[in-house]
């Protein structure tokens, strides 16, 4: 039987359409290396450090799907700057059968512009109910960044869709991850996919995620206990003055 999820399922680098792997964004290693990539039916994850190319992966998925590049539903048309990488351009998307619903992209370094541009949209002249009602009925820059984050999640998603969400931990609290992690499952229990790139050890735990490592070799998928940010925070955790201790006598 034909499943609707994932709602993505794999995409591939139309690796014959590319002039030069020598120029970003094809230079960098894990676009360089990617040739196919599968998603989870509910969960995917990409980890690895800053500049590995996470962000310029996710943002070439939302943008091959019909985001806006610097984020929000496809609704959302505004452009405060044209830095985008050109990548979503050599993208082949296997789409399901079945459309999502709804969807967003939310990519934490740009969500002031979001929050902007509804707020520049809920001022001009309209007929329909302010945009902001689907936030909480509260302008986002009169919310902390954590809250409003919180108010998109809880608010503005509401099942069957697919959401891409970029370093969504930036202004999260542990409870505020953990509340995440809740509202994450209480959306997929609504036939809702998940592609997210982040840091965070505890978004990383979602039970039954796909996490791929992006790293100098390229991407392949990770179990979560082997991820650098589990066992680092880990060892911490369980032993913070040797770690500290060690950090400062380097320092020194």
């Amino acid at each position: 039987m034909m499943q609707a999820l994932p709602y993505l399922q794999k995409i591939a680098l139309k690796r014959e359409s590319v002039d030069s792997f020598d120029c970003y964004p094809f230079s960098i290693p894990a676009i360089r290396e990617l040739v196919c990539l599968e998603f989870g039916r509910e969960v995917t994850i990409f980890v690895g450090e800053n500049g590995s190319g996470k962000s310029t992966l996710l943002e070439a998925i939302a943008v091959g799907m019909g985001f806006n590049a610097e984020g929000g539903s496809r609704n959302f048309h505004f452009d405060t700057r044209s830095t985008h990488s050109e990548l979503h351009r050599f993208i082949r998307l296997t789409k399901s059968f079945k459309k999502h619903r709804d969807g967003f992209f939310l990519r934490a370094e740009s969500f002031y512009n979001v929050a902007t541009n509804i707020d520049e949209l809920d001022e001009a002249p309209g007929f329909g109910p302010p945009i902001r009602n689907s936030y909480g009925g509260k302008s986002l820059h009169k919310q902390s960044h954590g809250e409003s984050f919180l108010s998109l999640l809880v608010e503005r998603f509401y099942g069957r869709g697919l959401y891409i969400l970029d370093e969504p931990e930036a202004a999260l609290s542990p409870t505020r991850q953990l509340a995440v992690l809740s509202r994450m499952h209480q959306l997929i229990k609504q036939d809702s996919q998940f592609i997210l790139a982040t840091h965070s050890p505890i978004l990383l735990a979602y039970p039954g995620a796909l996490i791929y490592q992006i790293d100098q070799s390229g991407i392949y998928p990770i179990r979560y206990e082997d991820t650098e940010h589990y066992e680092v925070t880990k060892a911490f955790l369980n032993h913070p003055q040797p770690m500290l201790r060690e950090l400062f006598s380097e320092s020194e």
